[in-house]
């Protein structure tokens, strides 16, 4: 009972409504923009979508969608963990559900044309990678998965030698060559291929962030001066960690600080009229989380909290 009780907490209502949300987004992209002019989403779906015309009008493409990739996240289910199963399995039901609803329920004809973007491909490719990506990324951001390719990514692409990114990318490729060798065109299958490379794009900007953080690694020898104008400028957290040059065998310390895009120019110029001869290297941050992740939905801490954070761990080994 308690174990049932535990695995029952792991599940976050708001991820819930994120995922129904990004089920919905993802089916009226492929329905409303792709599957009226017969373009070919990416992974599983896109291989559901080529069966789904070659076979009876019965055979819809909401249940191939299901009868496809539930068993592949079940697969999944001791490599990902029952959250990230049950999550996946939840969001494709809705995007089956959302598909049927757009094409059998709501007063939309989606059988020849898109009731959007008409018969022109290209915004069709354009515009379908760009929401479904959207609904795809955001299954990705709240825990789930909305296509089993990247499950089957991770099971078989070890065995045959190569990163999951390029199984995906082959699969995709094998996906709209076979789609091209059955219909007799090529047309559909290389607008399909703007579509997968939209959907990639928009998926990235959804699950990296639309705004990434700079993160700065500064060596120089002033950190204490540094440091302090550096709290006090920006009231973000900083951090000393103490390094030393490989060749010259000098001690020095580095500083770690997290900034916004805006404030790097600001920050440069700050450091460099303290030491004229700091090392600035900048990264890019897609978030910050907390170091211990209590709930099931990690939650984004501001920059002041961290520097308490590190007070108090510094405070801890000074008193050990």
């Amino acid at each position: 009972m308690n174990h049932v009780k535990k695995v029952v907490r792991e599940f976050s209502p708001f991820n819930l409504l994120f995922l129904t949300l990004s089920g919905i987004v993802n089916a009226f992209g492929v329905i409303v923009f792709l599957a009226p002019v017969k373009l070919y989403d990416s992974g599983i779906s896109g291989t559901s979508m080529l069966i789904s015309q070659e076979t009876p009008s019965w055979c819809s493409l909401s249940l191939i969608l299901i009868l496809l990739n539930i068993p592949i996240f079940l697969l999944g289910l001791k490599a990902e963990g029952i959250r990230f199963t049950v999550y996946s399995i939840y969001t494709v039901i809705i995007y089956s559900l959302a598909a049927w609803v757009i094409t059998d329920v709501l007063p939309i004809d989606v059988s020849i044309v898109s009731p959007l973007a008409g018969n022109d491909l290209f915004l069709c490719a354009l515009f379908g990678g760009i929401i479904s990506g959207c609904g795809s990324g955001m299954a990705i951001r709240f825990g789930g998965a909305i296509d089993g390719i990247d499950i089957v990514a991770v099971m078989f692409a070890k065995k045959i030698g190569i990163s999951i990114g390029n199984f995906v990318m082959v699969y995709n490729v094998l996906l709209y060559v076979v789609c091209g060798i059955i219909i007799g065109s090529w047309i559909l299958p290389l607008y399909s291929i703007v579509t997968y490379a939209v959907a990639s794009k928009t998926i990235d900007f959804f699950v990296d962030g639309f705004d990434r953080s700079k993160a700065a690694f500064i060596i120089t020898t002033k950190a204490e001066k540094v440091c302090k104008e550096l709290s006090e400028t920006f009231e973000n957290g900083v951090t000393i960690i103490d390094a030393k040059g490989y060749y010259s065998g000098t001690e020095r310390s580095m500083i770690y600080f997290v900034m916004n895009r805006f404030q790097v120019g600001k920050m440069k110029t700050l450091v460099h009229e303290i030491d004229p001869r700091a090392y600035i290297a900048i990264n890019d941050v897609a978030d910050i989380y907390p170091a211990n992740l209590e709930t099931d939905r990690p939650e984004k801490i501001n920059q002041k909290e961290l520097q308490k954070d590190f007070q108090e761990i510094e405070q801890s080994a000074a008193e050990e």
